[in-house]
């Protein structure tokens, strides 16, 4: 179910999250559709002489769930993305379910925008994602 929280009813401290097992068919769908097919993520023996020494997802795939909570959840529909912030501080491997967070830290009123913190953390409870979005509400 998608939520449309009214901007009147969300208030600081709010939160939201989802979570999501990566698996291989994720990391190849989303190289599919933007592109990019970076060895680390889909070369298992390129990725073996990386420091990480597996495949990894993109950054960005994981980055997709803020949006997907935001869409869905927190703001929900009808609210825009006007701008975000990303840190990528850990790698997300094939197999790790991560869970996507966000929470309202700030409302500018007259510009009927939110502020949200970020964050994205693996079930080990490491964040692999900080940062902070810009949404316009209406």
């Amino acid at each position: 179910m998608i939520r449309d929280i009214a901007f009147a009813d969300i208030k600081i401290g709010d939160k939201a999250s989802m979570s999501k097992t990566v698996t291989e068919h994720d990391i190849y769908t989303f190289a599919g559709v933007t592109g990019d097919f970076n060895p680390i993520h889909v070369d298992a023996e390129f990725a073996k002489n990386t420091m990480f020494k597996e495949r990894i997802a993109h950054g960005m795939l994981s980055a997709g769930f803020i949006s997907a909570v935001i869409g869905t959840s927190l703001p929900g529909a009808n609210a825009i993305y006007v701008s975000q912030e990303l840190v990528f501080k850990a790698p997300v491997k094939i197999g790790d379910t991560v869970t996507a967070t966000v929470e309202v830290i700030e409302k500018i009123e007259e510009k009927k925008r939110v502020i949200l913190r970020t964050t994205v953390t693996s079930q080990q409870g490491v964040t692999v994602i900080d940062g902070k979005a810009t949404m316009l509400k209406k």
